[in-house]
This record gives C-alpha cells, structure tokens and sequence, in this order.
C-alpha cells in the first residue's frame, strides 16, 4: 500500500512540474522508409540519427538499396574550438567548442519535407596552458554530448514540421525545393580549431 501510494505521489508530482514523456516522432502516414546519407561516411551523428529513427518507430531503408526511400541528409558537419578567455600571458585558458550541422529531410520524390537548416551548439570548457591532461578527454566528452544533443535536435525538427502541418489539417504536402539559402559551411564556424 506504501509502494502504491508513493507512486502515486510521484506521478502527481513530475506532472504538477510540468514533466510529460516526449511523444514518438511523427511521419507523415505516406513516408516509405528513411535513408540516413552523410558526407563522412562513418559519421557518428548519422548513427544516432539510425538509431533515434528507429526507436521512434520509423522505417529505415537499406544503405546499399537504390529504390525510393526519404532522405535525411546531413550536408555539413563543422567543428571549431574557439578562445573566450586568456591568460595574463596571452594563452587560452577557456574554450567554446562548436558544432554546426547542415540538414535536410526529403520525401522519396525528392520534395522537402523539412527544408534545409542549420543547427548550432556550443559547450564551454576550460583548458589551462600549464596543465592540458585532462583537456583532451574533457573535449570528447563534450563532443559525444554534442553529437547526441544535435540528433535530438534534428528530430525535433523534423516531430515540428510534420506537427504543424498536421495542425493546419492537411498532411505534409509535397512542396517546391527549399529557396532557404544555405550559409557556406565556411561561414558557419570559424576555420580556427580542427
């Protein structure tokens, strides 16, 4: 009776703070199945995009296949490490590493479905000149962390679109290529860093 009660409890209180479980990612009914098509071929956020597609019920096409499938294309991935603080002998001492993604969500006839974007994120982390052990591993952390938070990201775009079309009481119609100009991915992230 205690187990049940404080079950009970817990639930009134993640609601009353306003937690809900997210919601499966919504497709239109139509969409045959997805290829994920990267420009590194042994992309790790091309991985987490398989694999957050296919918790969320999707269908994913085979890579080798070359029949119609949608496309989840990733057209950029930039990196930068960029100094926001020095030292008194001009050293850097504290870096923001920035990752920067270029996507774009196609139906199997080549329409976008979600037009081309970027997303970018950005972590903080402090690497002192005299002392650069734990750098390395700091900073591939955060990028793991990265790269999963921006797989998060691109299905959350891809849940928001499909969302308000279907709001607007139609299903996502075929629309004209995207005239959203694309940034250079230059102009995305400063050449500085690897």
């Amino acid at each position: 009776m205690t187990r049940l009660l404080l079950a009970v409890l817990l639930t009134l209180t993640l609601a009353g703070c306003g937690f809900h479980l997210r919601n499966k990612l919504m497709l239109p009914a139509d969409t045959a199945a997805v290829r994920v098509v990267s420009t590194a071929p042994y992309s790790e956020l091309a991985k987490l995009l398989r694999r957050g597609l296919l918790a969320s019920g999707a269908e994913l096409a085979d890579e080798d296949s070359k029949g119609p499938a949608a496309q989840l294309q990733v057209l950029s991935e930039r990196w930068g490490d960029l100094p926001i603080a020095i030292d008194a002998q001009g050293r850097a001492q504290e870096y923001s590493l920035r990752y920067a993604v270029i996507f774009v969500f196609r139906r199997e006839d080549g329409s976008d479905l979600v037009p081309q974007q970027v997303i970018e994120l950005s972590r903080d982390y402090v690497s002192p000149p005299t002392d650069a052990t734990g750098t390395t591993t700091e900073r591939e952390i955060l990028a793991d962390e990265l790269r999963r938070e921006m797989s998060a990201s691109i299905m959350r775009r891809i849940d928001s679109v499909v969302r308000k079309e279907l709001e607007r009481g139609r299903a996502p119609s075929p629309t004209a290529p995207a005239t959203v100009p694309a940034a250079p991915a230059s102009a995305v992230i400063p050449p500085q860093g690897s």
